[in-house]
């Protein structure tokens, strides 16, 4: 009887356990499994599947701001038609990595692709990811005959449409990678920020795509101080929307990382050493204390920077 209680528990764990890994798993792309929150009547963020879309429905038809992960954009087509019978028009991508631009390969051939010069740049090296630990890339494109690559690029800024249909780009610098845009829907005064400002966390400082740890807060605390008008922020995959003081606060909080990385290799310290000794500080209410590869990452960056 033992002998059985004992093997009907394993058993049970073993199911239970199967059943854990089957939750934790991705859910496989489909237009179910994306989430729409709508900001205005013609503003949506879809989120799932990837970084986190928005889908501006204008005149003369729609601009998606990223479409996710490979496999999820034609999803997102589907998920679009549920808003708006408008066509694609337009996709932004606000940079390089793989979670934003891949589904563009599933939009229709006629759309206008528009990005930062170097966000273009970096698809086209298709390095991969520092930080993260994968080896996919934008090489999308190159599987796909270059369809829907980027076909115009901006430099600091570029204006796209007017009055309520009016889209802003800017550029204020490396961060998360070399080629961030924000994109400002100036009549809804909401700004996307991409993985510049991913959520509220340490972001990945990805300098095999021109990222860097140094110049992160310098380049939000340009954002914050530049770009007037603006009450909410999408993030690049926090699941709600920010203010222009969370992106202030966000700025100090990587800079605060900055500066211990710094003062740790002038102190003669190793990178271990930043991922024993860092602690979120308690002054960043609802930010918890980052994954230690995490930490290991950023802190190598911060190092390879510092003189």
């Amino acid at each position: 009887m033992r002998r059985a209680t004992v093997l009907g528990a394993l058993v049970a764990a073993g199911a239970l356990s199967i059943a854990v890994s089957a939750q934790q798993q991705p859910p496989a792309p489909s237009a179910a499994a994306i989430g729409v929150q709508k900001i205005a009547d013609n503003l949506y963020v879809m989120t799932g599947g990837g970084g986190n879309s928005a889908v501006f429905v204008a005149t003369d038809g729609v601009t998606v701001v990223d479409t996710k992960n490979p496999g999820w954009g034609q999803p997102l087509l589907e998920k679009i038609r549920t808003v708006t019978d408008k066509p694609v028009v337009r996709i932004i991508n606000t940079h390089t990595h793989f979670d934003h631009v891949s589904g563009n390969v599933e939009f229709p051939g006629t759309v206008d692709v528009v990005t930062h010069e170097n966000t273009k740049k970096n698809i086209e090296a298709n390095n991969p990811v520092f930080g993260l630990q994968t080896e996919v890339g934008p090489s999308i494109f190159s599987q796909n005959q270059g369809r829907n690559a980027p076909k115009r690029t901006f430099a600091d800024k570029m204006t796209i449409g007017r009055g309520a249909d009016q889209i802003d780009l800017y550029y204020f610098g490396p961060a998360h990678t070399s080629g961030d845009a924000w994109v400002v829907f100036p009549a809804l005064r909401v700004m996307h920020g991409g993985d510049a400002f991913h959520t509220k966390d340490l972001p990945i400082m990805d300098r095999n795509n021109g990222g860097s740890g140094v110049q992160f807060p310098r380049t939000l605390m340009a954002v914050y101080d530049n770009v007037k008008g603006i009450d909410m922020i999408i993030n690049g995959h926090h699941p709600t929307t920010t203010t222009p003081a969370d992106l202030r606060t966000q700025a100090e909080f990587v800079g605060d990382f900055v500066q211990f990385a710094q003062a740790a290799k002038r102190a003669g310290k190793s990178v271990e050493d930043v991922v024993t000794e860092w602690k979120t500080p308690a002054k960043y209410a609802g930010y918890a204390n980052p994954n230690p590869a995490r930490v290991r990452a950023n802190a190598q960056v911060v190092f390879d920077e510092t003189r």
